[in-house]
């Protein structure tokens, strides 16, 4: 994953300069010491009670002296984490400061006095905190940590669906690199979707780039949801046969899904919907036994705060999401290195983009 640069805003004898990168403008720490002392161990005790249920007790002392160090380096460089659900317990719950979804985490990233925002998650997610905080440094502590949903769609590719269907308003799932935002009328959520839709005043709209979430979406309204052939890798896995085998097993169980699973699938759950609001389903209703129809650690994420509730996990594994790890968090907090730039000509269109969704107050 390559980051596009930013404007030069400098002069040197009349020619531009790029500006300074996170490296030169924050300098290189030293690697700490990553001994499991007893100060570690006192210090990390506490994420480790969240994590017992997840992490063996012989490999904590390999772990926690990353979190000790993590910890201690984002007081030193005023940063704060930021950990999709997808992330690993030992990330979601041992390093960050905020966990959500995607546009969740830019926006609460806003609202922080902090420099320097490190994004555990992909690259999409990335951009999307720089395009919402211009004047943050934001890193991601692997670049190749990219996701095939957003790749599958690219600013050209909405240029010409524009040139093909003059007229028809191009929705954008946030779920898609700057480029495609900056080209699309307005951003939406897995969430607020169908609003979004609603909100366009027209009798058709496309809605890009998953196909799945764009079907799903058509069946809650009027308006005629046109489609684009993309899709999450994760969630296009699941089949509706699968559930229904599991139900065979223990008819208890509850299937909850995400609307980037194929119509089908939905339609075997007994509840779809955004990241957040399948936690919050869980957190309020305390089913015996659940399902979740979506990335593998965000039900240990969640089960980790409802033990109550037996988790049964037919999960599928996101390799994007999993290129983030602790020592790659330390090492971009140490380097600064892992800075993600998008260029202002672009990020001004998407941000206006996201914010036309966002000022719809259908979140």
């Amino acid at each position: 994953m390559t980051a596009t640069l930013e404007k030069a805003t400098t002069l040197q004898n009349g020619v531009p300069t790029p500006p300074l990168t996170a490296k030169e403008r924050f300098g290189v720490l030293p690697r700490p010491d990553l001994s499991y002392t007893e100060e570690v161990a006192r210090e990390t005790a506490p994420i480790y009670e969240k994590l017992k249920d997840f992490i063996p007790a012989i490999e904590w002392p390999a772990l926690a002296p990353y979190m000790y160090a993590i910890n201690k380096l984002k007081k030193q460089r005023n940063a704060v984490i930021l950990a999709h659900n997808y992330m690993t317990p030992d990330i979601f719950h041992g390093v960050a400061d905020i966990v959500g979804d995607s546009l969740q985490l830019a926006k609460e990233a806003q609202k922080t006095d902090a420099e320097v925002i490190v994004q555990c998650g992909v690259h999409f997610m990335a951009e999307t905190s720089k395009i919402l905080s211009p004047e943050k440094t934001v890193l991601i502590p692997d670049m190749d940590a990219g996701c095939s949903l957003a790749e599958s769609i690219t600013g050209a590719d909405v240029r010409k669906l524009r040139e093909e269907n003059p007229g028809i308003p191009i929705i954008t799932y946030v779920n898609t690199s700057a480029d495609v935002k900056a080209e699309c009328d307005i951003c939406c959520t897995s969430s607020n979707a169908v609003q979004v839709v609603e909100a366009m005043g027209t009798d058709r709209v496309f809605l890009v780039p998953d196909q799945y979430l764009a079907a799903n979406v058509g069946r809650q309204t009027d308006v005629e949801v046109l489609t684009y052939a993309g899709s999450c890798e994760v969630h296009e896995r699941f089949t509706a046969e699968e559930l229904r085998d599991y139900r065979k097993v223990d008819p208890d169980v509850k299937i909850i899904a995400h609307p980037e699973c194929p119509p089908e699938v939905v339609d075997e759950a007994d509840f779809a919907g955004s990241t957040a609001h399948m936690i919050n389903w869980v957190k309020e209703k305390r089913p015996k036994k659940v399902m979740m129809i979506t990335e593998c650690s965000m039900a240990d994420n969640v089960a980790s705060e409802t033990p109550d509730v037996n988790f049964i996990k037919p999960c599928n594994l996101c390799p994007h999401m999993k290129r983030i790890t602790l020592n790659k968090i330390l090492d971009s907090l140490l380097d600064m290195s892992g800075e993600v730039i998008v260029d202002e000509s672009i990020a001004e269109r998407a941000r206006a983009s996201v914010e036309r969704m966002i000022n719809l107050k259908t979140n």
